[in-house]
């Protein structure tokens, strides 16, 4: 089961991680941050730069500790968070991933809670530190405020719509 947990994390918190790298650098085929800007006007929302490097701190931010098995609540609600943002960009084109559609960012978001329904297993940073096991109770808390935090966000910095 450690073995499982750990490539979970580190799969799911690396490319979560890898997204956000590109959104504000040239990094991993990344456009830099005028790249993601750009991206995040083109979806419609609002702050500019501002936006994209939020974002992309936070998949950075919350992949790294996802995959290093360190506060993971808190590293899921921040991964849930951010791509549910992506996940609602993405909603109008349908599922398939193949068509635009948010079967990605639904699959990270699950991943994601998974890890907090399941802690990260003993061979992560949260295990030396002493504080596994997290109470059940984590995975509700990380997944009600991740989701609400990224239907927050779109819901504040979307515009009616996009940009021309």
């Amino acid at each position: 089961m450690n073995l499982g947990l750990l490539i979970l994390r580190l799969v799911c918190g690396l490319l979560i991680a890898g997204h956000g790298v590109q959104k504000v650098s040239h990094h991993l085929g990344g456009a830099g941050l005028e790249g993601g800007t750009r991206e995040f006007h083109d979806d419609g929302f609002r702050g500019g730069s501002l936006t994209a490097l939020a974002a992309g701190a936070g998949q950075i931010g919350s992949g790294l500790l996802l995959a290093a098995g360190l506060l993971t609540p808190l590293a899921a609600t921040g991964a849930i968070g951010v791509m549910t943002v992506a996940l609602t960009v993405k909603w109008h084109h349908g599922l398939w991933v193949q068509n635009d559609g948010y079967e990605y960012p639904l699959f990270l978001i699950t991943t994601a809670a998974v890890l907090a329904a399941t802690g990260p297993g003993r061979w992560s940073a949260d295990q030396p530190l002493g504080l596994l096991p997290y109470p059940a109770w984590w995975f509700a808390v990380a997944l009600v405020t991740g989701v609400g935090s990224g239907v927050l966000t779109r819901l504040l910095l979307h515009r009616a719509t996009p940009a021309a």
